[in-house]
């Protein structure tokens, strides 16, 4: 099993800089021995992040490829579209291109929806169940109540052991359609990547790195890696409560 590396910064510039350095290392390290790097983007301040960082990194843009760990099913140009967001605030300040961003149909109902983005990851990873599609790095936000993805405390889903990608109608958080990445997806990636700042989150990273929860597992702590790299960056407030 993978060790966990925590990194606590002063702020959210340090958490930024951080970041996208790291991402900037991966991309490099994966391009020298692939052609394409397979990225995959979660919402949220993740997005903010990216748009401030990744502009002051230098790759090989155009041999990146874009997915999404979990994405609400509304129209593209609804506020809550994960990919809308990226389209209007990211794309513009990158030599990106939407063809780069394999997408989550927002036309579809959540089962439909999943089966569809799972038959896109088939194709592009060139593999089939029962073997995994492995990303090269997944880049994951994490929620007060310990989600991540569209994965909620006590949900079903966290047991789903065959699907890739699974829909989800009953979000506790709003909208309550969804199509996410299942835990086996997650587990397989080559490298992991938790950001999240604020004391609000404090007492779920303390139980989801020193295990100190009574309630079952959070979906965070699920996140285990057999082989690679798992990472937390976080800044202070968020990590007040660590030892």
């Amino acid at each position: 099993m993978a060790p966990v590396e925590v990194s606590v910064c002063a702020n959210e510039a340090e958490v930024v800089s951080m970041l996208c350095k790291l991402i900037e290392t991966k991309a490099n390290e994966c391009l020298k021995r692939n052609s394409v790097f397979r990225v995959g983007l979660s919402g949220g301040s993740l997005i903010k992040f990216l748009v401030k960082g990744l502009p002051g990194i230098k790759s090989s843009w155009a041999q990146w490829r874009l997915f999404f760990c979990d994405e609400r099913l509304v129209p593209f140009d609804h506020e809550e579209s994960t990919y809308g967001a990226y389209l209007r605030n990211l794309v513009p300040s990158l030599p990106l291109d939407p063809d780069q961003f394999v997408r989550v149909d927002p036309s579809l109902k959540a089962p439909e929806a999943a089966r569809d983005y799972a038959l896109k990851l088939e194709k592009e990873f060139d593999v089939s169940p029962p073997s995994l599609p492995r990303f090269d790095l997944l880049l994951l936000g994490f929620g007060e109540d310990g989600h991540t993805c569209s994965l909620f405390p006590g949900h079903p889903l966290l047991k789903e052991e065959k699907l890739w990608v699974a829909g989800i109608q009953d979000s506790p958080k709003p909208p309550p359609c969804r199509v996410t990445l299942t835990l086996p997806v997650l587990n397989n990636a080559k490298n992991v990547v938790f950001v999240t700042l604020g004391e609000g989150k404090a007492e779920a990273i303390k139980d989801v790195l020193e295990g100190t929860s009574k309630t079952p597992v959070l979906p965070a702590a699920m996140v285990s890696l057999m082989e690679g790299e798992l990472r937390w960056i976080v800044d202070k407030e968020a990590a007040k409560l660590l030892l």
